[in-house]
């Protein structure tokens, strides 16, 4: 049985977590770091800080909680060979190096979404977009989220390039020239892929990825109404890590 900590385990995607993966009989839930007190503990430990864990006890960190923590927490992990799974988002390039530098001394897996049926949306639009001339992608997430677009709309929108580009398709050319009021068209994500974000209370996170050619179109939605729906790809995570040294970006490998 795998132990597990989870850090930024006061929040609502720890507190979900907490629940969810105490709740499978492979792994156990021993701690929850935050530097706030957990509304539920659900039979683990409470600490504000990794150091106060013994790290012969902990057999994987999963941190949810804010890229300055996720560097913490790539620290920690590396200095003791202890596997990282990381869902915070937002990370800069500076912070992504420190994650990159723990994975050269234990197993770290890092993704934008750990929701199943959202990585399968983004497997699904990287099919569909040799196909379609243009494509835009809104994605919709709670008023509390501080980072903008979201990690999984990259991703999306990367897969998507991605799988044009080896198509052979140029960049899609915006045909908007004149601009009522500026940043209606979005973000360029690159190659005229649009990003539109949302930010509104009453939801949890959701996307459409909208594809348009001649005479049709094809929409590509998925909803997570609850955070529960992210504990089966962090529980496949949980599972694959281990303490060898690598990396590996998204979950999309570990689903069959």
């Amino acid at each position: 049985m795998k132990r597990v900590v989870i850090v930024g385990g006061a929040g609502r995607m720890g507190q979900a977590l907490a629940e969810g993966l105490g709740a499978l009989e492979d792994l156990t839930v021993v701690g929850l770091v935050d530097v706030n007190e957990p509304r539920e503990l659900f039979g683990a430990r409470f600490a504000r800080s990794l150091d106060d864990f013994d790290a012969s006890g902990v057999d994987v960190v999963v941190d949810f909680s804010n890229p300055d923590g996720v560097v913490a927490s790539a620290a920690w992990c590396a200095a003791h060979s202890c596997p990282l799974v990381v869902g915070a988002t937002g990370l800069d390039r500076d912070q992504m190096s420190n994650v990159e530098a723990a994975s050269e001394r234990t197993g770290v897996i890092i993704a934008s979404n750990y929701c199943v049926g959202a990585v399968l949306s983004e497997r699904f639009a990287a099919m569909a977009a040799p196909y379609f001339s243009r494509v835009e992608i809104i994605e919709l997430h709670h008023d509390q989220k501080r980072d903008a677009p979201s990690g999984t709309s990259l991703t999306s929108a990367h897969a998507i390039i991605d799988a044009r580009r080896r198509a052979g398709l140029e960049p899609a050319v915006d045909p908007t020239e004149r601009f009522t009021l500026e940043g209606t068209r979005g973000g360029d994500a690159g190659d005229g892929v649009r990003i539109h974000s949302v930010r509104l209370p009453g939801l949890v996170a959701h996307q459409e990825i909208l594809f348009g050619g001649p005479g049709e179109g094809l929409t590509i939605r998925h909803d997570s109404f609850d955070r529960t729906s992210f504990v089966q790809g962090v529980a496949l995570a949980v599972r694959a890590v281990s303490p060898t040294a690598q990396l590996t970006v998204g979950i999309d490998a570990l689903l069959a």
